[in-house]
């Protein structure tokens, strides 16, 4: 996640996450500063190494997924299977599939086991390729953003039980994107949410203010756009997404204009191999 974008994945899970990823790093690593004598940009690159360290963690753990999407609501066991993630359908509208339909999740998802362990070498690696592939958007983001935005601190407060710094960041002027992903970074604004304590995202929220081309003249970011992310602690120093929402708008080729919805949360982060109780 105004493009809210609630800086964080995501929403990990899946590439839509990107632009809700953009914001993280270590400014002073081995020192210590008090609380008062940080700016805002250096509590932004201090939040980087703890968010890019979640990042990493997100492949050690399965989740369920409710996602809304349109009218229809549907629940994912999300797996990591043999090197990227397979969607399980678990329940639609909140409710349980029906026995038919369990039965054909349960052939789908054996099946998908069976191809993945026996296709081949090159298969393989296209396959895991490419959820790499949409996961590095996500750094790419990151490692751009104290370049691409200027952060001021408005203040702390209570989010939560979590005591948080408040940071608006806006596009910085002279800013000179190295690709297409980082341009859209020119056209937002939005504020994050950053634990005092231990500098993980509690909250981000993003938004289009400017409209942005994408590719030339072939497709354009329109506001309107916006994202919102918020993350939880789901083990000892490792927090995870639990809520992700994205509303965009976009014009392609000046003729048609397209939106979108989507939100989904995320919960029962487990070990692979372990059944969460409160699945």
């Amino acid at each position: 996640m105004p493009l809210k974008v609630s800086i964080g994945r995501t929403p990990h899970p899946g590439a839509r996450h990107l632009l809700s990823a953009v914001l993280f790093a270590s400014l002073l690593p081995g020192i210590s500063l008090p609380a008062q004598q940080l700016s805002a940009q250096q509590i932004v690159q201090r939040s980087i190494e703890p968010n890019n360290k979640d990042w990493d963690s997100a492949q050690d753990y399965d989740y369920f997924q409710r996602k809304r999407d349109g009218g229809t609501t549907r629940t994912y066991d999300v797996i990591m299977l043999e090197g990227s993630r397979y969607y399980r359908l678990v329940a639609i509208d909140d409710r349980p599939l029906s026995p038919e339909d369990q039965a054909r999740e349960k052939h789908n998802f054996a099946a998908a086991i069976a191809q993945r362990k026996q296709e081949t070498a090159k298969a393989r690696e296209q396959r895991i390729g490419q959820y790499q592939k949409d996961r590095e958007r996500y750094h790419v983001l990151m490692g751009e953003l104290t370049n691409a935005f200027d952060f001021t601190l408005s203040g702390e407060q209570m989010l939560g039980s979590h005591r948080v710094y408040v940071l608006k960041g806006k596009p910085r002027r002279g800013y000179h994107p190295p690709n297409k992903l980082a341009k859209a970074l020119t056209g937002m604004q939005g504020t994050l949410w950053i634990d005092a304590a231990d500098f993980h995202w509690v909250k981000g929220e993003v938004e289009v203010v400017h409209p942005v081309w994408i590719g030339g003249l072939i497709a354009r970011v329109d506001p309107g756009t916006r994202f919102e992310l918020a993350q939880d602690p789901i083990a000892d120093g490792v927090w995870m997404p639990s809520h992700f929402s994205m509303e965009t708008r976009a014009t392609v080729l000046l003729l048609f204009s397209r939106s979108q919805r989507e939100d989904s949360t995320y919960f029962s982060y487990h070990k692979p191999g372990t059944m969460p109780e409160d699945k």
